[in-house]
């Protein structure tokens, strides 16, 4: 379901108005803190037989959402749950990351020879079963998909089960950000039968270079009414990012901007998106 982006970052960015809203996910409304330490996460009573994956559809030039999806994976690894990222050798995005191996806090980067959605889809599900195993507290796979691999899914559907978008304000961009969803929806859809899967995907958005919490929320909104409306299928919120400078120092440093600048903006906002897709990896059920 959209969330409401009030529930994180408020403590950050400006709102109109000036309240504090309080958390709409707990259960009695009173205020939750937008960061929890891992100890302080719900955990699920049993271990899955993989670790549920999330599609990234980074283009090969995307320096800073490819930097996004690296550091989630920290961020994850920070959390508490296992945080790996998987990616196609040949992405020029690569060249933007550390070396394919274990990283900083235990997080994890893997580099496959995949050629197409199939070859990455079951790179990333061996992986998932694989790190399963050794994750009690849970985690996720992500995996930068190049965009125009989804436009020959062939036998390698089944990775569009979880998406995450990255979007900006820009106009253009969220007019492409619907497109994309509105090509993923159909595409799963048309997998559904042959996964064995009776739920639709999950389609999720995060809306990256804002200044105001409301101008995230506006953007989220926009894009959630019209696929509503003309797709029938809700789109799920997961927060907001800064392109702030601290996000271009890691690019060059090619280190994590959570262990860089714990204390920066654009580092608190990254482990709010950590933690509510690691909160939702928890709570699904992988076949």
């Amino acid at each position: 379901m959209p969330r409401d982006l009030r529930d994180v970052l408020d403590y950050l960015l400006p709102v109109s108005g000036g309240a504090k809203p309080g958390n709409a996910n707990s259960a009695a409304g009173t205020p939750a803190p937008p960061s929890q330490p891992a100890s302080e996460v719900s955990r699920g009573p049993e271990r899955p037989a993989a670790l549920p994956i999330v599609a990234l559809p980074i283009g090969e030039r995307d320096v800073v959402r490819a930097a996004f999806a690296w550091n989630l994976a920290v961020e994850v690894a920070r959390l508490g749950g296992s945080g790996t990222l998987v990616a196609p050798l040949q992405a020029e995005t690569s060249l933007l990351w550390p070396e394919p191996g274990r990283g900083p806090v235990g997080s994890e980067l893997v580099a496959t020879p995949a050629t197409g959605l199939g070859d990455l889809y079951r790179a990333a599900l061996d992986v998932a079963v694989a790190r399963a195993a050794d994750a009690p507290a849970g985690g996720i796979v992500l995996v930068r998909v190049p965009p125009r691999w989804l436009e020959s899914p062939d036998d390698g559907r089944a990775l569009l089960r979880w998406v995450l978008l990255f979007a900006s304000l820009e106009p253009r961009d969220l007019i492409e950000t619907y497109g994309m969803a509105k090509n993923l929806i159909k595409t799963y859809g048309m997998a559904k039968k042959l996964v064995g899967a009776s739920d639709p995907c999950r389609v999720g958005v995060t809306v990256h270079g804002v200044r105001k919490l409301d101008e995230a929320e506006q953007a989220f909104d926009l894009l959630a009414g019209v696929a509503a409306r003309h797709l029938k299928h809700r789109l799920v919120s997961y927060g907001l990012l800064l392109d702030d400078l601290h996000v271009y120092r890691a690019i060059v440093s090619r280190r994590p901007i959570g262990i860089e600048h714990p204390q920066s903006r654009a580092a608190k906002a990254l482990r709010d998106v950590a933690r509510l897709l690691l909160e939702d990896a928890r709570s699904m059920s992988v076949a």
